[in-house]
């Protein structure tokens, strides 16, 4: 499976398995107030371009997705992720990710 990168700003990125760096676009898609921005994730996703820079959307569109991160991807993982004996493991890794947006959102 291939696997999927996020750069939040140079030097600063995160990676994870294809159907994970999916679900984490995926989760984006229905919540950022920027369609056009939304369109693109979409079609990294459909198009398996395996790559998202944060630099590609706008500065306010980048506040958002950073903030949507922070604030809903631990707990919509718990509930929408299927129970394996990864899940746990899949937490930790997205949790890495809401640790890097912090970092992401200062300048």
């Amino acid at each position: 499976m291939m696997a999927g990168l996020i750069v939040l700003k140079p030097g600063l990125d995160w990676s994870a398995g294809g159907g994970l760096f999916d679900w984490t676009l995926e989760f984006l898609i229905p919540r950022v107030s920027d369609r056009k921005a939304a369109e693109h994730l979409q079609e990294i996703v459909e198009n398996n371009l395996g790559s998202f820079w944060l630099d590609d959307v706008p500065a306010d569109t980048r506040r958002e997705i950073l903030a949507q991160w922070q604030d809903g991807l631990i707990e919509a993982a718990r509930d929408e992720l299927p129970e394996t004996s990864h899940k746990s493991d899949v937490l930790r890794q997205l949790q890495d990710l809401v640790e890097l947006t912090y970092e992401a959102g200062r300048t």
